[in-house]
């Protein structure tokens, strides 16, 4: 059985390449965790000033006072601006791979080359008797040619009625330009979803981080390779549960309202149960359950569920993310080892179709084995400072610290080195400031001090 090995969050980058597995001493779980400020000037960043937020906001409400206009007259005109349903027949990447042999100027008149096609505008241009609109969907885009002659009476609904954001459903046939722009040339088009607002700046994007994580919708929007992270990520929960249960385990569900929470140390979310008249605490961790299927009888489980937890926030640190946490009965830390190197390296696959990453510049090789190195080796390898020789003399450790690696810390960490109570606390604070972001490739770090440990087993060569 086996304690606490951290991988990195799953939920924005699903295979973050600085995996450094930490294994106390006789782990007995595997835990697994899905889950700035700007300065502004009086003339480059008026945009964040008082009255020019209150101007944006004068726009955006006159933009949406104009847009609901034309929805009550499409409306008056017979048209449902929120339609019901369109029946697609393609999406904008297979019509793109489809005909990508298709020549410039060439256009396809078949009966079977007609296609229908749903999705945002994300573009308009219009010239006289003609018009383009880009169209996205959930795969790519495409550009829609739009002719006064094929059209009629629509072409001028067209330019009266659509506005870029709307959702619009489209068909016709297929025809590539003469500069090369695969497109499909309209022959009737509905609106599906008539847009109340306008999309963010086409050329700035949307940069402000607070609305980006606050309306992932909007930032997919206007960030399409967003969307990709999302994919990933279900792509890695997906493989994560296929090489569970290949393994034999369980999945198995555990409450999420407790009576008590356990399993971590961290402050819980309060809510109230009417019925029980008592207060009940959102779960901070799903280890005390999972552990008492064990003790009904289960020998493998495991839990990918969402953690509550009332503490801070950030861009990087949401109060509620994903775990997984698993359970192995007559197992220890060098069975979970072998088990996080093969959801790892599943999870690598199955997103990038191999075990090297670039991140960075730099190239991150998953391939198996991982390195299996001690704290202690780890911290005299990289910092010269060998804890074995020093002991337990709490000092005489400080000292040596500070004399090795004083030109290379801030006051801060200074701080925190003097601040530690005992030799393994040390040795943890020396890896954690100066150890740990040099470790570049994957790498499971073996045996912590026992004093940051205190619920974990004595190590074997004690016994």
């Amino acid at each position: 059985m086996v304690e606490a090995l951290k991988l990195l969050n799953l939920t924005w980058n699903p295979l973050k390449n600085n995996f450094i597995h930490a294994f106390r001493r006789t782990p007995r779980t595997l835990l697994i965790r899905a889950s700035s400020s700007s300065t502004t000037s009086s003339g480059r960043n008026r945009r964040n000033s008082p009255s020019s937020s209150t101007t944006s906001t004068s726009d955006r409400e006159s933009i949406r006072a104009m847009r609901l206009k034309k929805v009550e007259e499409l409306r008056s005109k017979g048209h449902n601006p929120y339609a019901y349903e369109w029946n697609k027949t393609h999406s904008a990447n297979q019509l793109q791979d489809i005909y990508k042999d298709l020549g410039n100027g060439e256009e396809t008149n078949s009966e079977n080359d007609h296609v229908s096609i749903a999705g945002r505008i994300i573009a308009r241009r219009a010239f006289g008797k003609l018009a383009f609109l880009t169209l996205r969907d959930d795969s790519g885009t495409i550009q829609l040619y739009c002719e006064k002659e094929r059209l009629d009476d629509q072409f001028e609904q067209l330019k009266a009625y659509v506005d870029i954001g709307d959702i619009l459903g489209a068909r016709g046939t297929i025809k590539r330009t003469e500069k090369g722009e695969l497109s499909v040339c309209v022959l009737s088009f509905a609106i599906l979803t008539k847009s109340l607002l306008p999309l963010p700046d086409k050329y700035h994007g949307l940069t402000d981080i607070d609305i980006r994580y606050r309306q992932r919708y909007v930032d997919m929007i206007a960030n399409p390779e967003v969307a990709d992270v999302f994919r990933k990520r279900a792509k890695v929960v997906s493989e994560i549960r296929r090489t569970m249960d290949s393994l034999g385990f369980v999945e198995v569900e555990t409450p999420v309202l407790q009576g008590e929470a356990g399993g971590a140390e961290a402050r819980p979310f309060v809510t109230y149960h009417n019925s029980l008249g008592r207060d009940l605490y959102l779960r901070i961790a799903t280890e005390l359950h999972l552990k008492r299927m064990l003790v009904g009888g289960f020998e493998k489980v495991y839990e990918i569920g969402r953690i509550f937890r009332n503490e801070g926030i950030s861009t990087r640190h949401n109060p509620e993310f994903t775990t997984i946490e698993m359970y192995e009965a007559y197992s220890d830390y060098q069975s979970m080892m072998n088990l996080a190197e093969e959801i790892v390296t599943q999870c690598a696959l199955a997103v990038h179709g191999k075990l090297t990453v670039d991140y960075q510049g730099v190239e991150i090789c998953l391939e198996r084995p991982w390195r299996r190195e001690t704290m202690h080796n780890l911290v005299k390898e990289i910092s010269g400072i060998d804890f074995d020789e020093l002991g337990n003399d709490l000092e005489v450790a400080k000292q040596a610290t500070l004399s090795t690696l004083g030109k290379n810390l801030d006051n801060k960490d200074k701080a925190s080195i003097e601040a530690c109570q005992s030799a393994g606390h040390l040795l943890n604070e020396v890896f954690e400031i100066y150890v740990e972001p040099k470790l570049i490739q994957p790498t499971f770090v073996l045996d912590y001090p026992i004093e940051i440990s205190p619920l974990a087993k004595p190590h074997r060569r004690f016994d």
